[in-house]
């Protein structure tokens, strides 16, 4: 939700009046988020720096402690009324970060809450798959990558085996071509 708007320069008021200007048929202020509090000390509602005011000729009066700030809607210049006026009001609502805001617009939360949280899970189970499916990815790469160097490790112990025979001029007792070539020497 938000609260009665805090003013924070005049490029804000200036905006502001300009859209209050759509509704001065139905009301010629509006309230905005100023208010005294017990110490006589006018704050903003949403906790921010009072570091900009733009009171109207003879405002603020000390004496009205317990009265509300009102934008004027022709002038944009403030000043303090019975809170029991009947007048328009403007709101504000905190910003949030980035992020956050690209997540409301996706789901469309505001629209609809039901929709909202059906979307976020359809985020969420998107998010997932493509997550599982890194993970697959990378399983296989890595898989991949050590039956080739098991390959390679092997491939290499066979050509040494091969250069070891060829360097020592014996063959390998367990090779079953030399048993065959021994079975024709004694026949001859």
């Amino acid at each position: 939700g938000g609260m009665l708007a805090s003013v924070e320069d005049q490029a804000e008021s200036d905006f502001l009046v300009e859209h209050a200007d759509l509704y001065t048929s139905k009301t010629n202020g509006f309230w905005i988020g100023i208010y005294r509090n017990v110490n006589g000390q006018l704050l903003w509602q949403d906790n921010s720096a009072l570091d900009f005011v733009n009171w109207g000729e003879g405002q603020p009066s000390e004496g009205q402690l317990d009265y509300c700030v009102e934008l004027s809607a022709f002038s944009g210049y403030w000043s303090i009324l019975p809170c029991s006026s009947q007048k328009g009001f403007i709101c504000k609502k905190r910003k949030i970060h980035p992020l956050l805001f690209a997540l409301y617009l996706f789901t469309g939360a505001e629209n609809n809450k039901a929709c909202g949280h059906v979307n976020v899970w359809i985020l969420l189970s998107l998010v997932l798959i493509i997550l599982i499916g890194l993970g697959f990815m990378i399983y296989f790469l890595f898989k991949i990558k050590t039956r080739s160097e098991t390959e390679r490790k092997a491939k290499r112990c066979s050509t040494l085996q091969e250069y070891s025979h060829v360097l020592t001029g014996r063959d390998d007792e367990n090779d079953p071509t030399n048993d065959k070539e021994k079975d024709e020497h004694s026949i001859v």
